[in-house]
């Protein structure tokens, strides 16, 4: 199977890589593409694109500027050690072993506003660009229209290169946007994580991210290859539950 996942705001280049092993991104070229399009716009600008503070808008600006190829790992860091936040909380790739990595590899993949679609050990450099920021660009009014069929395409290629028709959609409404549906060679699985509360189970944005990535590490440390075993996912008291699930939106439900 293939596991997509969204990639996270919070950023850490500070603490040290558990990994010495790194690859590229794919779209580096679309990348610089991008890049070149977002240095002409002001701090300001910036500010206003993403809904973001002046000093965020200032540090962005910046990091665009700063944004240099070739990726080393003195310039750059690995995507699943870079990326901080819930889902990144709940995979815990910090704790990877060398064999972890190597299924990770072949069967995680990140969505990006940026790189477009990364593999864990990606190097990436500092950034922020939302899958839905309205940019316009050179393709198009939005991000959505930049990437076009580049990342449904990719990820056509990789479900081949794992001989898998199944993908398992972790990531948020608004990245999986980015992805053809329609296109794609692959039975779409998504997973839907609810909590009890008043009374009810509902999805809470803060648990379900981090349940995100604890079923991809679930998947990763256990090397599942069917979509069958996902529903023995048991990790922070989640349980599958039949009853309130549809053919392809598999629920799981905790009452703590």
């Amino acid at each position: 199977m293939l596991i997509l996942i969204s990639p996270a705001k919070t950023l850490d280049f500070e603490t040290p890589a558990v990994t010495d092993t790194f690859t590229q991104p794919d779209f580096l070229k679309d990348s610089r593409a991008l890049i070149k399009e977002l240095r002409e716009l002001s701090p300001a600008d910036i500010s206003g694109l993403m809904k973001i503070s002046d000093k965020l808008g200032v540090l962005n600006f910046d990091r665009y500027h700063a944004f240099k190829t070739p990726f080393t790992q003195a310039n750059a860091k690995q995507a699943a050690l870079a990326f901080q936040g819930d889902v990144y909380t709940g995979l815990a790739a910090e704790t990877f072993k060398a064999r972890d990595f190597d299924f990770a590899q072949k069967h995680l993949r990140i969505l990006s506003g940026l790189y477009g679609l990364l593999r864990p050990l990606d190097l990436i450099q500092p950034y922020r660009l939302e899958m839905g920021t309205k940019f316009n660009n050179q393709r198009g009014d939005n991000l959505y229209q930049f990437w076009g069929d580049i990342i449904t395409n990719a990820v056509n290629e990789q479900l081949a290169a794992v001989k898998s028709k199944t993908l398992v959609n972790l990531a948020s409404n608004e990245y999986f946007k980015a992805v053809k549906p329609k296109r794609l060679n692959a039975e779409i699985i998504t997973p839907v994580f609810k909590d009890w509360k008043n009374g009810q189970y509902k999805i809470i944005s803060f648990y379900a991210k981090k349940a995100r990535g604890l079923m991809s590490a679930y998947i990763i440390k256990n090397r599942l290859k069917a979509a069958e075993d996902l529903k023995g996912f048991d990790v922070d008291g989640y349980g599958f539950a039949p009853e309130l699930s549809k053919e392809r939106e598999w629920v799981f439900t905790r009452k703590e």
